[in-house]
C-alpha cells in the first residue's frame, strides 16, 4: 500500500458522521423524535468506527519506515494524534468555560420546555483547576465525576486519547497474533473491565472509558486489516465486526441500537472493500463510495471535527432562543427546521475558520515538532569501522 492510497469514501462517512451529530441534537433540543436520526450517540459510534479504521489503515502506509517494533514510531504516533485534537480543543474548551453560565441559562429553558430533568449546572460551571487540569492533560475520561464536565461533547475525545494510548500495544498483538485473535483478546479484556466496574458499581454518565467502547474501536480496525493482508479472510473479519458491534457495552442498549450498528458495519464494509463484492452490489457500492469522496463531502469530511466540537455551543442558546420567542406556538417539526435552518449555516462557518486558523496550523505545528524533537533512527556502523 502507498502513500496515495485512498479509500474513496472515509471524507463522506465523517462527514455523515459530523451532521448525525449535530441533527440528532438538533432533534433532541426541540423536542421532535425521528428514529435513528435521533440518535447522536450512533453518530459518535461511526466516528470512533472511522478512528479504528483509519488508525490501521495509516499504519499500513507507514509500517515499512515506521515498524512498531521501534518506540520512536509511538512517539510518532502519539506526536501526530496529538496535535491533530489538542489545538482546536483546547480553544474550544476555554471558549465553552467562558461562555459556561450563558449555555446553562439556554439549557435551563430548553429543559423546561421539554419537560425534561435538569443538567446538572457543575457540566456548565465547573471553571476549577481540577476540571482544567483534567480536560488539558486528557484524563478526564477516566474518571466518572469529569468525564461529561464541559458543555462541549467532549467525552468522546478522552475516550479517543485511551485508544491512541493503547494503540501501539494493540498493534504489536496484532503483529504477533494476527488480527482476528487480537481482537477477541482486546474485546474480552474490556468485557472484563467492565465487569469490574460494575461490580464496584462505577458508573459513567457517558461511555468515555475505553473498555466501553473498544469493541466500536476494534470494528474499525478489522475492516482495515482486510486491506493489509495479502491472503485476507474478509468474511471472517466482517462476522467478527459484527458480533462485536452486538456487544452492549456502554450506551449500546435496545433493539434499534443494535440493528443501527450491525447496518453500520455492513454498510462500511461495503463501501471500503466494494472491490470485493460481486456484480450489481459492487458496482452500486463503488459509485457510493466515489461520490462520498469528492465536492461537498470532502469538504464537510475536512470540517467534521470542528463542526461535532463547535455545533452545541451554537445550538443550545439557538433552541432556548426560538423557544423562548415562540413555545408552543410551533409545532416540533418546524421549531426543528427553524433551529437548523440558523444553526447549520453558522456552524459551517465557524468549522470553516477553526479549520484554517486553528486546525491546519496545528498540524503543521505538529510535523514541526516532529522534525525538531524526534530523533531519526541512528544510521548502523558497518562492519569495518
Amino acid at each position: 500500500m502507498t502513500e496515495s492510497s485512498r479509500i474513496e469514501c472515509l471524507d463522506g462517512l465523517r462527514a455523515a458522521a459530523a451532521l448525525w451529530v449535530l441533527v440528532g441534537h438538533c432533534l433532541l433540543l426541540t423536542g421532535w423524535h425521528l428514529p435513528v436520526l435521533g440518535d447522536p450517540a450512533l453518530g459518535v459510534d461511526l466516528f470512533i468506527m472511522l478512528s479504528g479504521f483509519l488508525m490501521v489503515f495509516h499504519y499500513q502506509m507507514r509500517q515499512d519506515k515506521e515498524p512498531w517494533q521501534r518506540p520512536e514510531t509511538w512517539l510518532k504516533f502519539w506526536t501526530r494524534r496529538y496535535f491533530r485534537i489538542a489545538p482546536l480543543f483546547y480553544v474550544m474548551l476555554f471558549c465553552a468555560l467562558a461562555l459556561g453560565p450563558y449555555l446553562y441559562e439556554s439549557r435551563v429553558v430548553i429543559d423546561a420546555f421539554l419537560q425534561r430533568a435538569p443538567q446538572a449546572p457543575e457540566r456548565f460551571l465547573d471553571s476549577g483547576l481540577k476540571n482544567i487540569g483534567a480536560h488539558l492533560t486528557f484524563l478526564f475520561g477516566l474518571s466518572p465525576n469529569l468525564a461529561y464536565r464541559t458543555p462541549l461533547p467532549d467525552w468522546s475525545l478522552g475516550l479517543e486519547m485511551q485508544f491512541y494510548a493503547v494503540f501501539p500495544a494493540l498493534m504489536l498483538l496484532v503483529c504477533r497474533f494476527g488480527g482476528l485473535w487480537s481482537a477477541i483478546f482486546a474485546a474480552a479484556l474490556g468485557g472484563f473491565a467492565v465487569l469490574i466496574l460494575k461490580s464496584m458499581s462505577v458508573h459513567f454518565p457517558m461511555p468515555s472509558f475505553l473498555p466501553l467502547k473498544i469493541q466500536v474501536f476494534l470494528c474499525g480496525m478489522l475492516l482495515a486489516g482486510v486491506l493489509g493482508q495479502s491472503q485476507s479472510r474478509p468474511l471472517l473479519h466482517l462476522a467478527l465486526a459484527m458480533a462485536l458491534a452486538a456487544i452492549p457495552f456502554g450506551d449500546g442498549h435496545g433493539l434499534e441500537k443494535f440493528l443501527i450498528r450491525e447496518a453500520l458495519v455492513l454498510g462500511f464494509f461495503a463501501l471500503v472493500l466494494y472491490r470485493m463484492l460481486p456484480g450489481v452490489a459492487g458496482a452500486v457500492a463503488r459509485k457510493v463510495a466515489v461520490a462520498l469522496g469528492g465536492g461537498v463531502f470532502h469538504v464537510l469530511g475536512e470540517l467534521s471535527y470542528s463542526i461535532y466540537l463547535i455545533h452545541l455551543l451554537v445550538l443550545q442558546p439557538v433552541a432556548a432562543f426560538v423557544i423562548a420567542r415562540y413555545g408552543d406556538g410551533l409545532d416540533a417539526p418546524l421549531r426543528f427546521a427553524i433551529v437548523l435552518a440558523i444553526v447549520l449555516p453558522v456552524v459551517l462557518a465557524l468549522s470553516w475558520v477553526t479549520y484554517k486558523l486553528i486546525e491546519m496550523p496545528g498540524q503543521t505545528l505538529g510535523r514541526v515538532t516532529l522534525r525538531r524533537f524526534v530523533r531519526k533512527p541512528a544510521l548502523q556502523p558497518s562492519p569495518a569501522e
